[in-house]
């Protein structure tokens, strides 16, 4: 298996498969306007001027997971931070250490970009991923999101 982040311009086969892994985690996966808006926001990601980026487990040709996350500026580090938006792995392979891949891949290129930190949420009771996420070194803050849409 190969962990790697995705280039810019990546070929169309490589952004479907992508989309059509992260189709298993909306709630809306039967709907043509969901793959749209994947679609669109992935394009969005490998745009040379986006601060999302994109990292993939490969194997055989297969994309078996997912992180999107965007860099940011933040003042309370004082430069760069990555705020890791998802982190998917497809059901069938799960358990096997892919996360855990993603995850060090992603740290290693924030050392290397000079990123300060990063930055997730997670549901309260998911505490599968919160043991991922301890086991590397991240730990909680608490905190209350809020959203507002257009």
């Amino acid at each position: 298996m190969k962990v790697y982040k995705v280039p810019n311009h990546a070929e169309v086969e490589l952004i479907e498969k992508i989309v059509s892994l992260l189709m298993q985690q909306m709630t809306r996966h039967d709907t043509e306007e969901a793959y749209n808006l994947l679609l669109n926001g992935i394009k969005l990601a490998l745009h040379e001027k986006s601060p999302a980026h994109i990292i993939v487990a490969e194997e055989n040709d297969e994309i078996l997971g997912v992180a999107f996350f965007n860099v940011g500026i933040s003042l309370k580090m004082g430069g760069y931070y990555v705020w890791l938006n998802d982190l998917f792995v497809h059901s069938d392979y799960r358990n096997r250490g892919i996360a855990k891949k993603m995850l060090l891949h992603l740290i290693r290129w924030s050392e290397k970009e000079n990123i300060r930190g990063i930055e997730l949420e997670t549901g309260i009771n998911n505490s599968v991923t919160k043991h991922l996420y301890n086991s590397l070194g991240f730990y909680e803050i608490v905190s209350d999101r809020y959203c507002f849409n257009f």
